[in-house]
């Protein structure tokens, strides 16, 4: 599977127009189950606004949903959807709930107003690419602990759990290339004593990056 890219993290954003207030939400999601819940929280929470418009793109199946909730046809959850697209994000949910403040914004507002709510939200959470990692157990002792979370971190890896006993086993991940760089420092590091053992892969997000 190739590397793909998704939302770094949850979050939130808000700014009013011409006194209509949006207030926009995205989510990292592997399923339809998982967007539709999140949809239907803010749909509960914001169960007074006028409009609650949402859109979800996921890898798994091509799945590409979007609601204008109540705007005129195609004003909202297209638009929403295209700020994604234009990315390259997939497994993204985003709702954009209006509390519509009396002055009508016509079909050209509305598009710019819901792109707008997408945007900013997307930019405030980041993007992360997707791409499969090495899994390894590396054999460590005590006195070796931190400068070998050093090596591995400098060679892109992460400590994703130890295991503590008359020695440490830490489980690290590398994306591509990591692994390889960091066997000969794990083998100068402990005189060739230490050898990591590989333990799987799995698809994992990689650093915060800013949107377009």
């Amino acid at each position: 599977m190739d590397a793909y890219r998704v939302p770094f993290e949850n979050t939130e954003s808000e700014f009013v127009e011409k006194r209509s207030r949006f207030i926009s939400h995205i989510w990292r999601v592997e399923t339809e189950a998982e967007a539709r819940a999140h949809i239907e929280e803010m749909k509960k929470k914001y169960y007074d606004a006028r409009h609650n418009c949402w859109c979800y793109l996921l890898k798994e199946g091509n799945a590409v949903r979007y609601s204008d909730d109540g705007e005129p046809q195609g004003t909202a959850g297209q638009p929403m959807l295209n700020v994604f697209q234009r990315e390259e994000v997939t497994n993204v949910c985003c709702v954009v709930t209006r509390y519509f403040g009396g002055v009508l914004l016509g079909a050209g507002g509305l598009t710019r107003a819901y792109t707008k709510g997408a945007k900013d939200a997307l930019d405030a959470a980041g993007i992360s690419t997707m791409s499969l990692w090495t899994l390894w157990d590396v054999p460590c002792t005590y006195p070796l602990l931190e400068r070998m979370k050093l090596d591995i971190t400098a060679c892109g890896g992460v400590v994703r759990d130890a295991a503590y006993a008359a020695d440490i086993t830490l489980r690290t991940a590398f994306p591509a290339g990591g692994a390889e760089q960091f066997q000969p420092r794990l083998t100068e590091l402990s005189a060739g004593q230490l050898e990591m053992v590989p333990a799987g892969e799995e698809f994992l997000p990689g650093p915060r990056e800013d949107a377009k």
